[in-house]
């Protein structure tokens, strides 16, 4: 069966690990932690938006139903059990495993960018919740809402670090739980300028390109000369001269000023990157616009703004188990080998998933599963 089929894909024995961890198990007669990954795996790949459709697509077909590894009884009251008492972190510990596992697959991609590092983005996405059903995640006065902050390796657009907060948090907090790689490439926009967190990612003797505010006060030292023709205006060498900004970074950074030809729109850049020029500064921040596309994504072809449960626990497993099936989806693509994008896999599964048919035919182009009915000895009923 193909479920059972990309279900196999999944390290499983590192799964049973996390749910020891945790104890996910302890007590549990029926509907163990396992199964219930793969139901509410189930529910996203399928798209379904509550825990009772789930519980009657699945009972629909018991037969196939114990073929995907589900042997108990599943009930919308067990399932929402489930929801709220098996642990996040052991879905959270799995999708990080998973998120090395992918990043494995994909490390030998290639960035249309000029330098051979890794390179990620980091942005955040807010989801709007109700008020009277998640009081916990208060962000103002009439509504509630949680943010997903997010740094996106973009070799493949692996979710590298998700943080998962009330909609209160800023998002310069968020840099406080991320370590930085030395070596490696951080683009965010100017929602993360902040100077002091800058220049600690510096003195990781890691790589950052953010933009200037209106406001931030800086003096000239050296300017580089510029090709005009490539919307590069100016590159250079300043100091900050704010009283709060010269304490938290005393050292040199660099500010390029650009103008997009598409949009007109001038944009100031600062890293502090000295080397590589500066038609490759604004390359890297233009791959910004990936963790734009990946939020998109998920928004749009995941479970995660309807949610089965109002509990924290709740909201955070769905998340975690999301991610787990958007990574899924990655490992599908890389060990298979295919040309199809995340989104058309993601959607050939949805209607293919409880299939008895290899999990590779169903992404050929050649129509092999048709013509391997067609019988060239049957006789034609008219003859043209």
């Amino acid at each position: 069966m193909v479920f059972s089929q990309v279900m196999a894909m999944l390290p499983w024995w590192r799964f049973r690990t996390c749910v020891k961890r945790y104890q996910g198990d302890r007590k549990i007669i029926s509907l163990t932690t396992q199964e219930f990954f793969k139901i509410m795996a189930f529910a996203q790949i399928t798209g379904r938006e509550s825990l009772s459709g789930t519980a009657l697509c699945l009972n629909a077909l018991p037969s196939q139903r114990y073929h995907l590894g589900i042997r108990c009884e599943i009930t919308k009251s067990n399932l929402a059990h489930a929801n709220n008492q098996r642990n996040w972190k052991i879905f959270f510990d799995f999708a990080h495993i998973l998120i090395k596992e992918v990043t494995k697959l994909y490390c030998n991609d290639h960035i249309k960018l000029d330098i051979n590092e890794g390179v990620y983005a980091l942005d955040s996405t807010t989801i709007d919740l109700s008020l009277s059903l998640f009081p916990w995640a208060h962000f103002r006065k009439t509504k509630s809402a949680i943010k997903m902050h997010t740094k996106i390796n973009l070799r493949g657009n692996i979710p590298d670090f998700i943080l998962v907060s009330t909609g209160k948090m800023h998002d310069v907090n968020a840099m406080d739980h991320i370590e930085w790689e030395p070596g490696c490439w951080y683009v965010m926009d100017r929602g993360y300028l902040d100077f002091e967190r800058l220049y600690h990612i510096h003195q990781c003797q890691s790589w950052f390109v953010t933009r200037s505010k209106k406001n931030t006060l800086y003096k000239r030292v050296y300017s580089r000369k510029v090709d005009k023709s490539k919307g590069i205006l100016c590159d250079q060498k300043v100091r900050l001269t704010g009283t709060n900004a010269l304490k938290d970074y005393p050292e040199l950074i660099r500010r390029i000023k650009f103008i997009d030809g598409e949009t007109g729109k001038r944009l100031v850049f600062l890293t502090n990157n000295m080397t590589v020029s500066a038609e490759t500064i604004t390359q890297v921040y233009k791959n910004r616009w990936h963790v734009e596309l990946f939020f998109k994504w998920i928004k749009q072809h995941l479970c995660i703004k309807r949610f089965f449960g109002r509990s924290d626990n709740a909201v955070r497993s769905q998340i975690w188990i999301a991610m787990g099936v958007y990574l899924l989806m990655l490992m599908v693509k890389k060990r298979l080998g295919l040309e199809h994008t995340a989104y058309e896999i993601l959607q050939i599964l949805s209607v293919t998933i409880l299939l008895k048919e290899p999990l590779f035919t169903l992404f050929l182009n050649d129509f092999t599963l048709f013509n391997n009915h067609y019988n060239p000895n049957q006789l034609l009923l008219f003859d043209l």
